[in-house]
């Protein structure tokens, strides 16, 4: 089984420390989604390398135009008790950089980026997109790799928008409505290299 859901019989709702208490070590990925737990294995070649490239695209127009931070997975997002989520990478704008701390984000990323498998495909674009649009995170991207396209999702105002990039589109990402924007090759991205 890629993916595994334990229903918590006890603790019914996972409190911070009794998730901060689940093993670190091997490559499995925990994550606490409207109180209940999900591991999934660790990611394939083929998802780190879109995240590496992600990396290289996103962060050096972020530092250089001082926008905030870039951070890969595996990070903490904390929304509240019950909801401990890791994304695949995260953008905190400066203006924001209060909500990094020690333990993780504590609270809504400006930007979240979740590269889906075959095994978190459904959950990717369901559950933990209704929790990011719950608790407040303005942008949400989809990134395919399979389908070599890209969904980017904005919330605001209670309304969903959801633009679909395919491979041979480009995606222009601007952090701040008054600011620079990165144009992203998608072919280049969901090809990872």
């Amino acid at each position: 089984m890629d993916t595994d859901r334990i229903r918590a019989t006890t603790p019914t709702r996972w409190t911070w420390a009794e998730f901060a208490r689940l093993p670190s070590e091997g490559s499995r990925r925990y994550e606490v989604i409207a109180g209940e737990l999900y591991v999934t294995p660790g990611p394939a070649p083929r998802h780190q390398r879109v995240v590496t490239q992600l990396i290289r695209l996103l962060d050096p127009f972020v530092r250089g135009h001082g926008l905030g931070e870039i951070f890969p997975g595996p990070i903490d997002i904390l929304f509240g008790e019950g909801d401990y989520l890791e994304p695949d990478l995260v953008f905190v704008s400066a203006g924001d950089a209060h909500l990094v701390t020690d333990r993780g984000v504590e609270g809504p990323p400006d930007l979240i980026v979740e590269i889906v498998s075959p095994s978190t495909a459904a959950r990717d674009r369901g559950l933990k997109r209704d929790r990011y649009r719950l608790f407040g995170v303005p942008e949400y991207w989809v990134v395919d790799p399979h389908a070599s396209s890209v969904e980017v999702w904005h919330f605001a105002d209670g309304a969903d928008a959801c633009q679909a990039f395919a491979s041979e589109e480009t995606l222009q990402w601007r952090p701040r409505p008054d600011g620079p924007a990165l144009a992203i090759d998608v072919a280049e991205l969901v090809g990872g290299r």
